[in-house]
């Protein structure tokens, strides 16, 4: 009995086991649910790109661009997104187009109807897609249009004609058009024959260095819109549409680079009624 007071003391270890390997157990769970999710965005995308029209396709960019108001005329057809046009008053355009604001002119009802400015953005509208169909007629008209950038704004409808390396639209430094500027006129004064709003041109130049002596922007801008003007009447166009000719200079470059032959360009406006 007096040996066993000698015996090593028995020492119990308990090891505590965690399941799943520890902290990182559980992180795969998460990445594969984000990737079910993705999957699941994506085919729900694929399935509306062919199970809608162009006109519910664009009421459904309306409704996730956070700039655009949803109402009664925004939206892009009959049911749940409501109106025919997403160039109505009231709506702010689709991406890219530029974006229409709310405007109220003296004619304006305050809470009654408002057939007339429905009216006039739907008609601004159709010029609008009037010169986008012209892109595809043939290589020529394509080329052309590739000179050409719509928009629409409070205003109405600008149509940016612009100048690029290989085609410019007035011989260098001169109010002198190319033929091309001639056939963008004459494209666009029949486009705007469908209509009978008024109609604006402004011209810009490019920036001259500052050392020259005499700078030629705010004379060769207003020179250009006047060039623009007669080309637009001697297509059709009735002068007493006309409602003004600007020259802008080189004051609102198109570019970060304000040299740029970019910013040669000369924008014509279908004015809303109200303008």
């Amino acid at each position: 009995m007096a040996g066993n007071g000698n015996a090593a003391p028995i020492i119990i270890k308990r090891k505590k086991v965690i399941a799943g390997g520890g902290h990182h157990g559980g992180a795969w769970k998460v990445a594969y649910a984000d990737f079910v999710t993705a999957m699941m965005a994506f085919f729900l995308l694929m399935w509306l790109l062919g199970a809608t029209t162009e006109k519910q396709r664009k009421g459904i960019a309306d409704y996730f661009n956070p700039t655009i108001p949803i109402n009664r005329v925004s939206g892009g057809g009959n049911g749940a997104f409501g109106g025919d046009s997403i160039f109505s008053d009231e709506s702010f355009a689709f991406n890219g187009s530029g974006q229409a604001a709310s405007t109220q002119g003296p004619d304006s009802k305050v809470g009654g109807d408002d057939g007339g400015s429905d009216k006039d953005a739907e008609q601004i509208s159709n010029m609008q897609s009037a010169l986008s169909g012209h892109g595809g007629e043939s290589a020529t008209m394509k080329s052309m249009m590739s000179h050409v950038v719509t928009r629409v704004t409070d205003e109405g409808l600008v149509v940016e004609l612009f100048d690029t390396e290989e085609a410019p639209l007035f011989e260098p430094d001169s109010a002198q058009p190319t033929k091309l500027a001639v056939e963008l006129a004459q494209m666009i004064s029949e486009v705007f024959a469908a209509s009978t709003n008024r109609v604006a041109v402004a011209g810009f130049v490019k920036a001259y260095p500052v050392m020259m002596k005499k700078n030629p922007t705010w004379s060769l801008s207003t020179d250009r819109a006047q060039v623009m003007r007669q080309l637009m009447e001697g297509s059709g166009t009735d002068k007493e549409r006309i409602a003004r000719v600007e020259g802008h200079g080189d004051r609102k470059p198109a570019t970060s680079d304000p040299t740029a032959l970019r910013n040669n360009r000369i924008e014509m406006i279908l004015l809303r009624k109200n303008r």
